[in-house]
């Protein structure tokens, strides 16, 4: 049983590639697949609360006889006006899975929301830290109640995977962790180029991920955009921005906001760039990661500038570090390069792909299930 950060959907993140994959090797094994709740007042907001989905979706399965569920909790009440919502909704998610048939399942703890899952069964449990929320933007409220929820897992879970160093300084100050990096698809970088066909025309510079004040530094794009000359700035990924950060991106006047685009396209994506770009804010929150882009960038092996964050620093040519002091300036030089004498050849670099941490990942769970976790 996953208890995800992200929905399921084509734009495929590590916890969907790594559930998918393990379900793949492992025919035996059924899997339900937790979404983050739907927050039902939110939704009736925006006029979606007659559109909810079913909570519980069975999906088709890799091998006969296996099962794959997905799960969509709802949220019917702020938590601030709701004490205990967290723990009730983890009543709710036991009873759902009882309700399926599945007794004494792994419990991969991505959300942090889920710990009281840990207190309410005797289930083996692993949490599974990717990104330190404890650093990034949010209420001082819901920090606190984070901060609890991640010290009880860490503290009570048989085992505890990390993908950062600066995740395993931090979670494996009082226990041992496992670091299991991240990855990428490596195949689907050695297909046959396919542009995408609403890609602009003539030279562009390009940034694949999600749009979030706590990655995307936007004053850094929109400088960058005024020294590409014309060019566009191509930002392909979930909006999670911000009205008036997503307004500045709107009124720079080059930059695209393409949208999000199924995991599937994005190596034509990078590869189709003249000059990929990683304006990342510096913070903690940002170091605290192993950013999946960095592989990905490698992979394309396409002229690549970003800045001074984790993942980046040690790849070397093609990709570059800058500070946001240079940044549009190297930028702008790059894309004028492309506009002269046209794209650079590619460069891939060595790099990991899934299936070697799928290795790692799955000889953690394999110790989990048979009880034989890392104790804290």
């Amino acid at each position: 049983m996953v208890c995800s950060l992200e929905r399921r959907g084509p734009v495929r993140r590590r916890i969907q590639v790594m559930a998918d994959a393990l379900q793949e090797r492992h025919p035996e094994a059924d899997l339900v697949f937790v979404e983050p709740s739907v927050d039902v007042p939110h939704a009736l907001v925006r006029g979606a609360g007659l559109h909810l989905a079913p909570e519980v979706v069975a999906e088709g399965a890799p091998h006969p006889g296996q099962h794959r569920w997905l799960v969509r909790p709802r949220k019917w009440l702020p938590r601030v006006v709701s004490p205990g919502a967290d723990r009730r909704a983890a009543r709710r998610l036991v009873r759902t899975v009882g309700s399926l048939g599945v007794t004494g399942p792994v419990v991969w703890i991505n959300d942090a929301h889920a710990a009281p899952v840990v207190d309410l069964v005797a289930w083996p449990a692993l949490y599974d830290v990717t990104d330190d929320w404890l650093h990034a933007s949010v209420a001082p409220r819901q920090r606190r109640r984070l901060a609890l929820a991640d010290s009880a897992l860490v503290a009570r879970c048989d085992a505890v995977v990390v993908c950062s160093p600066a995740l395993a300084a931090t979670r494996g100050a009082t226990r041992t962790v496992d670091v299991v990096p991240n990855g990428v698809d490596l195949s689907a970088y050695r297909r046959p180029l396919r542009r995408p066909a609403d890609l602009p025309a003539g030279p562009l510079a390009l940034y694949v991920g999600t749009l979030h004040e706590d990655r995307l530094d936007v004053d850094l794009c929109v400088r960058t955009a005024a020294a590409l000359d014309g060019a566009p700035l191509v930002l392909v990924g979930p909006d999670s921005l911000g009205h008036a950060s997503r307004r500045r991106l709107e009124e720079a006047g080059n930059i695209v906001l393409a949208g999000p685009r199924p995991y599937s396209d994005v190596p034509d994506f990078l590869r189709s760039a003249d000059v990929v770009v990683v304006p990342h804010v510096v913070t903690p929150f940002t170091e605290s990661l192993d950013p999946i882009k960095a592989y990905e960038c490698a992979a394309a092996g396409r002229p690549t500038v970003a800045t001074p964050v984790a993942g980046f620093r040690e790849l070397g040519p093609p990709v570059e570090v800058a500070g946001a002091d240079v940044y549009p300036g190297r930028v702008g030089a790059l894309v004028a390069e492309a506009r002269r004498s046209g794209p650079a050849p590619a460069r891939p670099l060595p790099v990991a792909g899934w299936d070697e941490r799928v290795d790692a990942f799955d000889a953690v769970l394999t110790r989990v299930r048979t009880g034989r976790g890392v104790a804290p």
